[in-house]
């Protein structure tokens, strides 16, 4: 069964950081493109970061570059964002998302607070 599990949110200060993590099970994570994105209270979907699967290669939103390191760990199965530098304006839950053929599967969902 394909699954996505977030974790590693939680309520961190201005400034600090904070590590998710998203485990898969059921398929083998390094062989896909995988996404994270974020919703804040009343706000639209927005895009965070990507990991594609061939080359590894890494992009960010403007909003997080420089901030924010993707990264996956294939023998793990999992990949993580490390978050720093957090600003209150981050405050929102936390998903990863994967897409295998016409189906998107999503991780539950962490939720990341930043208090000013």
């Amino acid at each position: 069964q394909t699954r996505l599990v977030s974790s590693g949110g939680g309520l961190v200060q201005s400034g600090g950081s904070l590590r998710l993590s998203c485990a898969a099970s059921g398929f083998t994570l390094e062989y896909f493109a995988i996404g994270w994105f974020r919703q804040a209270p009343g706000k639209e979907s927005e895009w965070v970061s990507c990991i594609r699967d061939r080359d590894g290669s890494i992009y960010y939103a403007d909003s997080v570059k420089g901030r924010f390191t993707a990264s996956r760990d294939n023998a793990k199965n999992t990949v993580y964002l490390q978050m720093n530098s957090l600003k209150p304006e981050d405050t929102a839950v936390y998903y990863c998302n994967v897409r295998i053929g016409p189906n998107d599967y999503w991780g539950q969902g962490t939720q990341v607070t930043v208090s000013s």
